[in-house]
């Protein structure tokens, strides 16, 4: 049998560019040694127990924090969030803790940072990491989880979109 081979990548980037999904900031860590990125490959994965599912650049600061701290918090964003995932996404030449300074955080029982205005914030100790690729697959176990308000900030076709209340 011969082997099958994967498509071209830049012809999977395009297929996936379809795929609507919605975007988070995952952070780390506390005070001078908070880290954080934008993601939009997140996904719930199993009820019992309640796990999550990220996938992060290896090449990111952030893998390498939640991979030292073994927890992580996840903002999911607003509509109002668009600055903050760009911020967040490297847009604007932030790096690090700088990141934190334009929009309130708090620090969650895990002591990682939480988006005060998050439309929901889930706290997470790491349950099992595996690289694929280029990214490491990191599933959080869901140990806490504060409810917000609002509209969610969705990710389709390379641009940043708001769905509409029901």
């Amino acid at each position: 049998m011969s082997e099958i081979q994967s498509i071209e990548a830049a012809e999977f980037r395009r297929a996936m560019r379809n795929l609507a999904s919605s975007v988070a900031i995952v952070a780390t860590g506390a005070a001078l040694e908070r880290r954080g990125l934008t993601v939009s490959s997140i996904t719930s994965i199993c009820i019992e127990p309640p796990c999550l599912l990220v996938g992060i650049n290896t090449n990111s600061g952030t893998h390498d924090a939640i991979l030292a701290n073994g927890r992580f918090g996840v903002s999911l964003l607003a509509n109002d969030h668009q600055d903050i995932a760009l911020r967040f996404a490297g847009q604007d030449g932030s790096k690090g803790v700088q990141r934190f300074d334009t929009a309130p955080w708090d620090q969650g029982t895990l002591d990682v940072p939480l988006l005060q205005s998050a439309i929901c914030a889930l706290e997470c100790v790491l349950h099992h990491y595996h690289v694929v690729g280029t990214h490491g697959v990191f599933i959080g176990r869901t140990v806490a989880v504060r409810p917000g308000d609002g509209s969610p900030l969705i990710n389709c076709r390379g641009e940043l979109r708001t769905l509409a209340r029901g």
